[in-house]
């Protein structure tokens, strides 16, 4: 969906970036931004006035005393980086300030705030994309290129998965209050990739457990989709940087680790034939989808090609599906 904008006069602006929050995301996306043209940091706003002294320091930007001085401000766009559980308030502020809004993965907590959130972007007529950075990637988009030519036929199974040992016991991913736990800051690549490749989910099975805080620490996740079956992992007492694994009649795909943040794919034909893809990345990887949302800016755009807003809400009802089995409900919800 396109506005009539005028697509010379938006690529001539450079296009001003408020950023929400100031942890270790937000500065992974001012380091990726340093490689992105024709846009920078304007402001700068977190509930931790000393961390965004500290970050402007180091990447730029102005300091915001509040969030609504950011958003008064003549920034173009926002992107959140705080906790899960504040996404939908200041994405839907953001949208009713007139600002086009990039916000982390999870978008929201739940299909709901997300509806929500896409009914404020509607009425705003402002762009949202969820942060998904896999498929913005060289190597990503170099396999769907490879393959478009030397097809494994329809991908019937998709298997994924990770699990970080050791995360201490302080970790924002284990605060029920923020929004925490596997599902919600490693389960949605893996659903990303379900979604992405199988369609939408019909039928979601789950397994897994919480730990002390409340918030699920490994979860097993079957689902069926459209087009296939995935097997999904993900987990936060566990040790396992795994792989990706993508299955059709003619072949088959190995993303080798980390398959989020993508380098390497080995695709294998049945008969024998072995193509190997090596792709490196810049600017650690982020900026690949923030260039995206500029262009996507630039052109009048309200919503992404690639990071639709219905694969947003499909990786959200499989993240609905699996809490609901494991007994996992947010204090907000």
């Amino acid at each position: 969906m396109r506005t009539g904008h005028d697509v010379s006069e938006a690529e001539a602006r450079m296009i001003e970036w408020g950023i929400v929050g100031a942890g270790h995301i937000a500065h992974r996306f001012a380091q990726g931004l340093a490689h992105v043209r024709g846009a920078r940091i304007a402001r700068v706003w977190s509930r931790r006035a000393e961390s965004v002294d500290a970050f402007v320091q180091r990447h730029g930007g102005e300091a915001s005393g509040s969030f609504d001085a950011l958003l008064a401000s003549n920034v173009d766009a926002v992107y959140i980086a705080t906790l899960n559980d504040s996404h939908a308030q200041y994405a839907r502020a953001a949208l009713a300030a007139g600002k086009h809004v990039l916000c982390e993965k999870p978008a929201t907590l739940n299909v709901r705030e997300l509806e929500a959130v896409l009914e404020t972007a509607r009425a705003s007529q402002r762009l949202f994309m969820e942060a998904m950075k896999p498929p913005f990637f060289p190597l990503y988009r170099k396999l769907r290129e490879h393959l478009r030519g030397n097809p494994i036929g329809p991908v019937g199974l998709v298997r994924a998965g990770c699990s970080v040992a050791n995360v201490p016991a302080d970790h924002p991913s284990l605060s029920l209050a923020g929004g925490g736990g596997a599902l919600l800051d490693i389960g949605v690549y893996e659903m990303f990739l379900a979604v992405d490749w199988l369609g939408a989910p019909l039928d979601v099975q789950t397994f897994g457990r919480l730990g002390p805080s409340g918030v699920d620490t490994f979860a097993s996740v079957h689902s069926r989709h459209d087009a296939g079956i995935a097997q999904l992992f993900c987990g936060l007492d566990l040790d396992g940087q795994g792989d990706a694994l993508l299955l059709g009649p003619l072949g088959h795909v190995s993303i080798h680790e980390k398959w989020w943040n993508p380098v390497r794919a080995t695709v294998s034909y049945v008969g024998g034939r072995v193509v190997e893809l090596d792709v490196p990345f810049e600017g650690g990887g982020l900026n690949y989808e923030t260039e995206h949302f500029c262009g996507l800016i630039r052109e009048g755009a309200l919503e992404s090609p690639i990071m639709t807003h219905a694969k947003s809400l499909q990786m959200l009802s499989m993240l609905d599906a699996a809490r609901a089995a494991l007994g996992l409900v947010f204090p907000t919800e």
